[in-house]
């Protein structure tokens, strides 16, 4: 099996070329992850847009991206980035083209990098029909994009300029979709038409994009990618990122489930966690999970062999298990993945549910309640392995303290399945967070990366912090204690939040909801928080709310619903990838909402 990295337990980063952004940002090779984000206001102010880039940039964006819809826009372009040069304020802007070949040309003029979309940048704006491509017309096609992209290609070799290839699930063109389907292989292919063109022309300052806001999705798709560029002998930077990823605790949760497993593999060289609110709460989050991976070059040795794997990395199907009973709850064989925390708050099992045995005591049958067995990877012994064999009603949790976690859990699991043990396995780590923001972010990152993979019939977050205070006793001598002083965060809902990050069990009502940009004509923050307290409560309801139709119409493919920008402050609603109503006032437009809702549910 073809690898997208070199050792699946043993961290290292992939080894893409750096690139240089602007006049002192390196992209890529060994240069730290860059934390970016993107304006919210219409690029025609130029007075609010340089003051929004400025702010961002003092919050710690190393690169800001600017929506150029049309010629304008582009132009403006220019006068901004001497408004923040005035400020002596230097980070590199990015413009982000659609629809329009010749706006790039302008953009590419005036700022560092250009990003354009391949679903949209020649082909015209895909209609989710069916159309049919003889080879000569699909040749045609291809000839008519080397032809557009060359002219981009020739403005940013002078001007010295990047190109980011942004492929968006939600945007693969009619022709695309025609041969591939709505697919990762689509995506993939859309990717490699751009790069083949540029690296014709000789131009390799280019980066690329793969995003979704399905994050099982966004993972095959990165991982699918980077194997055809080795294929290709290509080795340009990656940029990460879920688009549509919402606000609050859910996009947070949502973004660190597809960076994070991406980044765990040392895969990605600049980030963007999008989220529907204020772009500058964008850049803490991002800058959390970047440092996260910091370092983790240096971890145990993790004594597995990775060849051959037993599961598929490329195509997602939960690990086969055994269905145990426990406390009138299954876990395991097939079930979705159980929560072990709160009982009160809605956990399926608190730890006072099971006593936890160790390998050791259960071979020699020294625990009589056959509790839950805690092992590492250390106890996944021939032996052990053995008798779980013989004892598959037995359920384990998996614990690790490596600071590669997620490659030696991720080995328990192959060794697991290579000895055709199916016991229902459910994962825990114990984080020493103060921080709610820090440890959404870090467990999103470390069982989201697990649970892309199928690996897991639960989940269990333990956050325990003890403070030492330094004191003097009667005679004055000092004296240490600790105390506990773990902050009470919810985290059973943190556990259920990601689970429905991945994919692996979904208890509410998802919203997805992109971060706004240029183009968007309504309040969308307003709305998407509307939307989520109106309709929160609705497991499994899936509802888009766009700010306008770059990604909308694709988007509603996987939503039932979806409430995207079409005008000022106005609306189009659609079920599915159908449009139901057009352009009807903001303020009306959630009440029709619900009434398409509660029509369809009864």
């Amino acid at each position: 099996m073809k690898r997208y990295c070199p050792n699946l337990f043993s961290y290292t980063r992939r080894q893409s070329d750096p690139i240089r952004i602007g006049s002192h940002l390196v992209l890529g090779g060994d240069a730290p992850v860059v934390v970016q984000s993107m304006t919210t206001t219409n690029t025609a102010d130029v007075e609010a847009s340089a003051r929004q880039v400025m702010r961002l940039a003092a919050a710690g964006a190393e690169m800001v991206r600017l929506t150029a819809p049309g010629r304008t826009e582009a132009e403006r372009l220019l006068t901004i980035r001497r408004r923040i040069e005035e400020q002596e304020c230097y980070v590199p802007l990015v413009a982000d083209i659609h629809f329009n070949p010749q706006v790039a040309l302008i953009a590419a003029q005036y700022v560092s990098k250009v990003r354009i979309n391949p679903g949209n940048f020649i082909d015209r704006r895909a209609t989710f029909k069916h159309l049919e491509y003889t080879d000569e017309e699909y040749a045609a096609e291809l000839e008519r994009l080397r032809v557009q992209l060359t002219a981009l290609i020739e403005v940013c070799k002078y001007y010295n300029t990047v190109i980011r290839i942004g492929v968006n699930h939600g945007s693969l063109s009619d022709r695309i979709m025609s041969r591939y389907g709505d697919t990762t292989d689509g995506m993939v292919e859309s990717a490699m038409e751009f790069l083949r063109v540029c690296r014709a022309e000789g131009y390799d300052r280019v980066v690329i994009s793969m995003k979704s806001s399905n994050t099982r999705v966004m993972v095959e798709a990165y991982r699918k990618l980077v194997v055809r560029m080795d294929e290709e002998g290509m080795r340009y930077p990656l940029h990460l990122g879920v688009t549509e990823a919402g606000e609050g605790e859910d996009g947070r949760i949502r973004s660190a489930v597809g960076i994070g497993a991406l980044l765990a593999d040392g895969i990605g060289d600049t980030i963007r966690v999008s989220l529907t609110e204020a772009p500058e709460n964008e850049i803490a989050p991002a800058r959390i999970l970047a440092d996260y991976f910091k370092g983790r070059e240096v971890h145990n040795y993790i004594p597995v062999d990775d060849d051959p794997l037993p599961y598929d990395p490329y195509n997602y199907s939960r690990r086969a298990t055994t269905a145990v009973q426990h406390r009138g709850k299954t876990i395991g064989g097939g079930m979705p993945p159980v929560v072990v925390g709160d009982r009160a708050a809605g956990a399926d099992f608190a730890p006072e549910d099971f006593p936890l045995t160790t390998p050791g005591q259960a071979m020699r049958g020294a625990d009589r309640e056959k509790g839950w067995i805690a092992c590492t990877l250390e106890h996944l012994t021939y032996e052990f392995l053995e008798w779980l064999e013989k004892h598959p009603e037995r359920i384990l949790v998996l614990v690790s303290e490596n600071v590669h976690w997620v490659g030696e859990i991720r080995a328990c699991f192959v060794q697991l399945m290579r000895h055709g043990v199916a016991n229902p396995v459910v994962v825990s780590r114990c984080y020493g967070e103060k921080s709610l923001e820090r440890l959404q972010l870090h467990a999103a990152a470390d069982f989201g990366a697990l649970l892309i993979d199928g690996f897991g019939d639960g989940i269990w977050i333990v956050n325990e912090v003890f403070e030492t205070i330094y004191d003097e006793d009667a005679q004055g001598k000092p004296v240490r204690t600790e105390r506990d002083a773990t902050p009470e965060f919810d985290l059973t809902s943190l556990s259920f939040s990601i689970l429905q990050a991945a994919r692996a069990r979904i208890s509410r009502t998802e919203i997805i909801s992109c971060p706004g940009c240029g183009r968007t004509l309504f309040e969308l923050q307003e709305a998407a928080r509307a939307v989520k307290e109106r309709f929160g409560h609705y497991p499994g309801l899936k509802i888009a709310v766009m700010g306008c139709i770059v990604n909308g119409p694709g988007e509603m493919a996987d939503a039932d619903f979806g409430y995207v920008g079409s005008g000022n402050g106005l609306v189009t609603l659609y079920k599915g990838k159908e449009v139901v109503e057009r352009n009807i006032p903001q303020e009306g437009a959630l009440e029709r909402l619900e009434q398409l809702i509660r029509g369809t549910s009864g």
